[in-house]
């Protein structure tokens, strides 16, 4: 029963990973058709938020389930915030390179993740992360194939994606201390109400509200590498690329990880999260003919070693229990 339990998490984890490893690739198509990082942003936030509300609202209460206080509410939403600068980060960097770098630049945020511990622990990384942490910088050097004279990475990119994995790595970490006490869908709606909070704002000041002027003219171009957009917003990004970004980026991922982890455990659940990398890479591969030479995925295989040894201590010590 429990072999049975651990592969049904398994399964539920990857599900969850592999959605989240597909949004690059659809953002990339929704800029190819026309759409705004504001409006890829807002469309999905929201409606993730709305999908999230509607799934409390239908969703069995537990018996003796916990109410979430004042203060878990407000803790939620400002860990959220996190994940708002994630997206709007992770979405920006899309802007500038190809999706396959930018979630390798994503996955940084383990080893950040790694120096987030240490501060607030207060404790030296052990060997052993060290080790891992190497091996993440060595094989982010090969996936992105920096090496190679000809490679032109735009600097904003990759600035935006390192910005994106520490938020990510924030995100992460506060999703395991923060009132982790409460049901998951609960969590996850106010932690989506502190990224719409950051999105909204993003999506007004570049394009919503009034963005005439010289400064905002110039802002805007800087980081979305367009020419200042005068149009209004077009909401139309809602009920198109904004529904299957929500479905896969907000709704779908939490839902089977949250599933997932309890029967796999952090190590194990880990290791097998990681696939959101080899298929985020295979998704650009096929959806926009992003070239994966070689070295590349060498690179990869390297960062998931990598994961899989951070991992380690975890996995093994669950599999004696």
């Amino acid at each position: 029963m429990k072999e049975q339990n651990t592969i049904k998490g398994v399964f539920l984890v990857a599900i969850g990973a592999s959605s989240f490893g597909m949004l690059a690739s659809f953002v990339k198509l929704a800029y190819a058709n026309g759409f705004t990082t504001a409006e890829v942003t807002l469309s999905q936030v929201l409606l993730g938020l709305f999908g999230m509300l509607f799934i409390n609202m239908i969703r069995k209460k537990q018996t003796n389930e916990p109410t979430p206080t004042a203060m878990n509410k407000r803790n939620l939403i400002l860990a959220g915030t996190s994940m708002g600068f994630t997206s709007v980060l992770y979405y920006l960097a899309v802007s500038f390179i190809d999706a396959s770098i930018a979630v390798v630049l994503l996955m940084q945020s383990v080893w950040i993740g790694v120096v987030i511990e240490s501060i607030v622990t207060k404790k030296f990384p052990s060997l052993l992360k060290l080790f891992a942490v190497g091996i993440i910088l060595l094989g982010t050097m090969f996936a992105t194939n920096v090496m190679n004279y000809d490679v032109n990475l735009d600097y904003r990119g990759v600035f935006f994606g390192f910005l994106a994995s520490c938020s990510f790595a924030t995100t992460m970490f506060a999703s395991n201390v923060v009132a982790n006490h409460l049901p998951a869908p609960i969590r996850s709606l106010y932690m989506l109400c502190g990224a719409t909070i950051i999105v909204f704002t993003f999506a007004f000041i570049t394009q919503i509200g009034p963005n005439n002027s010289a400064i905002m003219a110039v802002f805007y171009e800087t980081l979305t590498n367009h020419v200042a957009i005068t149009r209004d917003f077009n909401w139309s990004i809602f009920y198109t690329w904004g529904v299957l970004l929500a479905l896969f980026g907000t709704i779908l991922p939490p839902i089977f990880l949250n599933m997932g982890f309890p029967n796999t455990g952090v190590g194990l659940g880990s290791i097998v999260a990681s696939i959101e990398l080899p298929v985020s890479v295979t998704i650009a591969y096929f959806l926009l003919n992003e070239q994966v030479i070689l070295i590349q995925w060498i690179g990869i295989l390297l960062i998931l070693s990598a994961i899989f040894i951070m991992n380690s201590n975890l996995l093994f010590k669950k599999e004696k229990i």
